[in-house]
């Protein structure tokens, strides 16, 4: 028998909110995480978004911070403002049942309409560590009442290079606080930052590939930088994806392969560094509403997305680690469900193939497409000596500057010819994107 929030310390209030949310059973990082951190305890937890992790650090500090006190007793500190959103959108319903207020401050909106909102004390605030650090400096917001503090996906503020802001965030709150730190790898300084903030921390360690690849069918399509968009357009329009995710190392690649998609006919946008973040908020607007099926996007731009109904992920560039490759399939596979990730290697790229199945400790499937563009299994195979991996050839299209601005690409959609879709019953070749609000993370 399942347990439920209630046996694991959780009060009525919420748990009646999570039934009218549609969450009645814990997911299994929420039955190691919440009676932990209920205890007092701190934690650092190896979670991958899609687990139910927010609602493992949420729900607990929801039962210990006070209404009638006035001021920021919570901090959540995240590596984009798109999972600052994200985890404010979850919580406000479950705070708002307590009477507590919930603000998300991050960069690329203005800084005086955040002014005057964090002048209303917030008891949980969520931010970005660069955003964060400039209200400290503006002296407009306190976190010296900060007695829950979460630094979730821990890893890609390091990736992000965000480490240095991050310590300087926590050095402003309570000596007398307790930690929280989620992240899909602990890499070394990771651990180290732990070491150095927290007080003898409970650990929940899961395996890597259990956390995020379980529900992925992973692929390896070895081609040649001139193939790569043939075998691209090929498996599209094989596997009719509901969402799918398209990584690319640049900005350039992303543009060029935007351009490239299009000309085809794919409904496709891009997501890089360089959109502002209302040009960003659109161009993910339209593909968390399926008007674009297709979103070609560089590592950084992705960091932190949850959405619902991805049910591929294209690796047009091979990711230079696992880390990278852990993060990018996880887009899609979540809470279980299951999910398709395809690798694209060219010749002098299996050198990051082997440290990827390395960090993974897993044979990724290899496959090599035949004359008709049907993908054939074939099995693996000694892999030959490691060459020196040289950047892949540019994208096919033309790259061009073009003005800042969501782009979305109208063109043919292979959805409109299947009828499955999340939660649907899915046909022989589709994969359902069906996600539960249970295990959001």
């Amino acid at each position: 028998m399942s347990i439920d929030f209630l046996a694991l310390g959780i009060r009525a209030e919420l748990n009646t909110c999570l039934k009218e949310m549609g969450i009645t059973v814990p997911t299994p990082v929420q039955e190691q995480a919440i009676p932990l951190l209920l205890a007092g305890r701190d934690l650092v937890a190896q979670a991958q978004t899609g687990t139910g992790k927010t609602l493992a650090f949420l729900l607990p500090m929801l039962e210990t911070i006070s209404a009638g006190k006035a001021y920021t007793q919570a901090l959540i500190v995240t590596p984009t403002r798109e999972l600052a959103l994200q985890i404010s959108k979850e919580a406000a319903p479950l705070a708002a049942r307590l009477g507590l207020n919930v603000l998300s401050i991050y960069g690329g909106h203005a800084v005086e309409k955040q002014i005057n909102q964090l002048k209303h004390q917030p008891h949980i605030v969520i931010g970005t560590p660069g955003r964060l650090l400039d209200h400290i400096r503006r002296k407009t917001i306190n976190l010296g009442g900060v007695s829950r503090l979460v630094l979730d996906e821990a890893d890609q503020m390091l990736h992000m290079g965000f480490l240095e802001e991050v310590e300087q965030v926590i050095a402003q709150t309570s000596v007398q606080r307790q930690t929280m730190l989620f992240s899909a790898t602990i890499p070394a300084k990771i651990r180290a930052l732990a070491d150095r903030y927290m007080q003898r921390p409970a650990d929940i360690r899961l395996k890597t590939q259990n956390i995020t690849l379980d529900a992925i069918h992973q692929l390896i399509i070895e081609t040649t930088p001139d193939g790569k968009l043939d075998k691209l357009c090929g498996l599209i329009n094989q596997e009719r994806p509901y969402l799918a995710m398209i990584f690319c190392h640049t900005k350039k690649r992303v543009i060029a392969l935007t351009l490239a998609l299009a000309e085809r006919g794919y409904q496709v946008d891009e997501l890089h560094g360089d959109l502002s973040q209302n040009k960003r908020e659109q161009v993910l607007r339209r593909f968390r509403d399926a008007k674009v099926q297709l979103l070609v996007a560089t590592d950084i731009a992705a960091r932190g997305l949850d959405i619902e109904g991805i049910t591929h992920v294209f690796n047009y560039d091979i990711p230079r680690d696992a880390d990278s490759y852990i993060h990018r399939i996880g887009r899609t596979g979540r809470a279980g469900q299951p999910g398709t990730a395809v690798t694209f290697v060219v010749p002098g790229e299996h050198f990051y193939l082997r440290l990827i199945e390395q960090g993974i400790q897993a044979s990724i499937q290899k496959q090599k497409n035949d004359s008709t563009g049907s993908a054939a299994a074939t099995p693996a195979k000694p892999r030959p000596k490691a060459q020196s991996a040289k950047p892949p050839g540019a994208a096919p299209g033309k790259s061009k500057k073009r003005p800042d601005k969501a782009t979305s690409h109208s063109g043919i959609n292979l959805r409109s010819r299947r009828k499955d879709k999340p939660g649907a019953a899915p046909s022989a070749k589709a994969v359902s994107g069906k996600r539960r609000l249970a295990k959001r993370g």
